[in-house]
């Protein structure tokens, strides 16, 4: 017998047409299957967003650090990254969650760049500021080379390396490195 197409259909044993698509117990056993695979995979997807969000903050971090070295050298002039509350002066003792990135124009400031990290996350600092110069180093009060460390951090234990620590060494150089923080699931 044929079919539309010109083909013959297949049939049974009794010369019926063989049915064709997936029985109810062959859909739910694929459903189980997908079910017992998602329950794998969304923690471990949870970790990588988490690890992509600490990373990101990091490089957004060094991102500021690096354009106020080239603007102090461009502008030859001194360029400060700083905390803020109102995104247009430095805030001593503010949070580095929002900061900027400032220089001085005139009788004021110029902000060059507004940063802002996301909640949960969480920065913090061992500096009020970081002041470049006109030369591309970045020094304390006393004229030394300075040498601090910026933290991000997110209260999880997903990754368990929730601390990304941004390095500004000898004035000039600037590393980020992963750790895990001394009570797991905290921030400093």
């Amino acid at each position: 017998m044929l079919s539309q197409g010109g083909q013959t259909a297949p049939r049974g044993a009794r010369g019926q047409r063989a049915a064709r698509g997936f029985s109810l117990m062959e859909l739910m056993i694929t459903l189980a299957v997908l079910a017992i695979l998602l329950s794998l995979a969304v923690p471990s997807f949870t970790s990588v967003i988490n690890a992509n969000r600490l990373t990101a903050q990091a490089n957004e971090l060094v991102a500021d650090l690096q354009l106020a070295r080239t603007e102090a050298i461009r502008r030859n002039q001194r360029v400060t990254v700083c905390p803020s509350l109102d995104n247009a002066t430095c805030a001593a003792g503010g949070s580095w969650a929002n900061r900027i990135v400032i220089a001085p124009v005139g009788a004021g400031n110029e902000v060059i760049r507004v940063s802002a990290s996301r909640p949960p996350l969480q920065l913090s600092g061992g500096v009020t500021s970081i002041v470049f110069r006109p030369d591309g180093i970045a020094r304390d009060a006393a004229g030394l080379l300075l040498s601090t460390t910026l933290t991000v951090c997110l209260p999880t234990t997903t990754p368990q390396q929730n601390v990304r620590q941004v390095a500004l060494q000898s004035g000039a150089r600037v590393s980020t490195s992963s750790s895990v923080h001394s009570t797991p699931g905290a921030c400093p």
